[in-house]
C-alpha cells in the first residue's frame, strides 16, 4: 500500500499537484490508496471529483473549489509576467453558463475564451490570460504585461493577430514588443513616444547593455530596487560609456514609478540641448 500511495502522489505532483478523481482511477489506482493518502494528509478532496496534495499552492486549491479557470492577472503571476502590482484578489475565468458562488473576494470573468479550455486545467491558456489582463488593467500597465509574455517567448506575436481579439487586446497588440524584458521599459517607450526621438529598448553599446538609447548618444539607465552585488558591477562598467562620448542619465525604479514628471523634464532638458544627437 505505501508504494502504492508513493506513486499516487508521484502522479498527482507531476500534474501540478490538484487533479480530477477520475484521471486517477484511468491511471489504475484504486480507491484504498486515495482513502490512505487522504488519511495520512498527503491529500485533500477540495470539491467532490478533485484531488489535492497538501503543498499545493492556495490558489490552486480554490480554482479546483469553486470550478473555475485561474487567468488575468492571477494567471500572469502563474506564468511568471511583469506586473505592475502584484497584490489584489484572485481573477478568475467561468463558462457563461456557469451561475453561483465563485468566491468572496474574486475577481470574476466571464464569456468565452479564445483559446477553448480543457476541463482538467486551471490555469488558462496564455492568450487568454493575456487578452483578460488587456480589459482588467490601464492600458500602459497590460502593456507591460504583454511585453513581457512576448519578450519570455510564452506567446508569438503573430499568434496573437490571428486570434479574434476584442478592441482593447487589439490596441495592446499594435504597441506591444518583444524586446522589453521588465515594465519599467516598457512605461518609458510608451511615455517617451510623442519626443519622435529614436528610442532603443535593451541595447548594446560597445560591449555594454543600456536600458534605452535615446537618438544616438544620450543613455538612460534604471536602477532596480536594490544597488549593489552584480547590478553594482555593471553599473560601473556603464561609466565608461562616458568616456567614449555618451551622456549617461541615471534615474532609480522609485522616480519612474512615483516621480514620472521629474524623469520626463530631464529627459525633455537633454534633448533640448542636444545631447542625444551624435558628436
Amino acid at each position: 500500500m505505501g508504494t502504492d500511495v508513493n506513486e499516487l502522489m508521484a502522479f498527482i505532483s507531476d500534474r501540478g499537484g490538484v487533479v480530477r478523481a477520475v484521471r486517477v482511477t484511468e491511471q489504475g489506482f484504486g480507491r484504498r490508496a486515495v482513502d490512505a493518502a487522504v488519511a495520512r494528509g498527503l491529500l485533500v478532496r477540495p470539491r467532490r471529483g478533485w484531488l489535492a496534495a497538501q503543498g499545493t499552492p492556495r490558489t490552486f486549491h480554490d480554482a479546483a473549489r469553486f470550478g473555475v479557470v485561474i487567468t488575468c492577472r492571477t494567471g500572469a503571476q502563474h506564468y511568471g509576467l511583469w506586473l505592475h502590482d502584484a497584490s489584489g484578489p484572485l481573477h478568475v475565468a467561468v463558462p457563461t453558463t456557469r451561475t453561483g458562488h465563485v468566491g468572496a473576494h474574486a475577481r470574476v470573468h466571464w464569456g468565452a475564451p479564445l483559446i477553448p479550455r480543457d476541463p482538467d486545467a486551471l490555469v488558462d491558456p496564455i492568450e487568454n490570460v493575456l487578452a483578460y489582463i488587456a480589459e482588467c488593467e490601464p492600458f500602459e500597465q497590460a502593456l507591460a504585461t504583454w511585453d513581457s509574455a512576448f519578450n519570455k517567448g510564452l506567446v508569438e506575436m503573430a499568434a496573437m493577430s490571428r486570434l479574434p481579439l476584442r478592441p482593447a487586446a487589439r490596441r495592446v497588440l499594435a504597441r506591444a514588443t518583444p524586446f522589453s524584458d521588465a515594465g519599467l521599459e516598457t512605461y518609458l517607450r510608451n511615455r517617451l513616444r510623442w519626443l519622435k526621438v529614436p528610442l532603443r529598448i535593451q541595447t548594446w553599446i560597445h560591449g555594454h547593455r543600456v536600458d534605452a538609447l535615446i537618438g544616438a548618444r544620450l543613455v538612460l539607465q534604471i536602477d532596480g530596487k536594490h544597488h549593489v552585488g552584480a547590478q553594482r558591477t555593471e553599473d560601473i562598467r556603464h561609466a565608461e560609456l562616458k568616456l567614449l562620448g555618451f551622456h549617461v542619465i541615471r534615474v532609480s525604479y522609485a522616480q519612474i514609478m512615483f516621480d514620472w514628471p521629474a524623469v520626463q523634464d530631464l529627459i525633455m532638458r537633454a534633448v533640448a540641448q542636444g545631447l542625444h544627437l551624435a558628436a
